[in-house]
This record gives C-alpha cells, sequence and structure tokens, in this order.
C-alpha cells in the first residue's frame, strides 16, 4: 500500500510542475514580412533619427542622419525574426560581428515596437 502511495504522490508532482510549466506566457508570433523595408525612431539624442532599412534577404543597413549620415555610409547587419525574438548581427569595424537581440512588442504595416535585454523600449515609425 505504501509502494502505491508513493507512486500516486510522484505522479501528483510531475503533474502538477508540468502544469506550471505549460501555463507560461505563449510566445506571439509576427510575420517577418511586416518587417521588411525602411522604419524610422525620433532619437532622443540628437536632431536626427536613427533609420533601419530591413532586406527580405535578411540583411540590412542603419544609419543615424544626426550624425550627416546617409543609407549608403550606414553600418550593415544581418537579421532574423523568429516568433517574438529579433536578432541583429551589426557588422563591426575588422569584420567583427555583434549580435543584438530584441524582444517585439509590435509589428504593424505602420509601427515596430521592441525592447532590448536592458528593458529599454525602441518604437519605430515605417518611413517613406
Amino acid at each position: 500500500m505504501k509502494k502505491k502511495n508513493n507512486i500516486f504522490v510522484s505522479v501528483a508532482i510531475g503533474l502538477i510542475a508540468m502544469l506550471f510549466v505549460a501555463c507560461g506566457e505563449p510566445t506571439v508570433r509576427f510575420d517577418r514580412n511586416l518587417l521588411v523595408g525602411y522604419w524610422q525612431r525620433l532619437s532622443t539624442l540628437t536632431d536626427g533619427q536613427d533609420c533601419y532599412r530591413y532586406n527580405a534577404d535578411g540583411t540590412g543597413v542603419t544609419w543615424d542622419t544626426g550624425d550627416d549620415m546617409t543609407e549608403a555610409e550606414g553600418q550593415p547587419f544581418t537579421w532574423t525574426l523568429t516568433g517574438d525574438e529579433l536578432v541583429l548581427i551589426h557588422e563591426g569595424e575588422m569584420g567583427a560581428k555583434i549580435p543584438k537581440t530584441y524582444t517585439l512588442k509590435e509589428l504593424t504595416s505602420s509601427r515596430l515596437s521592441y525592447v532590448d535585454a536592458y528593458k529599454v523600449s525602441y518604437t519605430f515609425m515605417r518611413g517613406k
């Protein structure tokens, strides 16, 4: 009888543990096609704008108009979007790869919003 109780308790604990894991917050899936294009964010530190161009092939470029930069002079990156995780891998000087990971909060045809690992929020509007 004691052995049956131990098995019952073990099964009950296992089911409760699975219930807590299963009740986690579901990952939101965003349409990667909505990300493709030109996005701009008003910079809080300069008079310019942080600009990003996401290409359909997973490449992109970023530049800051406050630094008197153009898209042609921008920093290239590659990007992936899986669920709500956006990863940009910037191409730094001397071939250095600099990954940055963001959690998307909103992605529509006109608005993009995400949060970085330090809980800093970024919001962009689709550019023209």
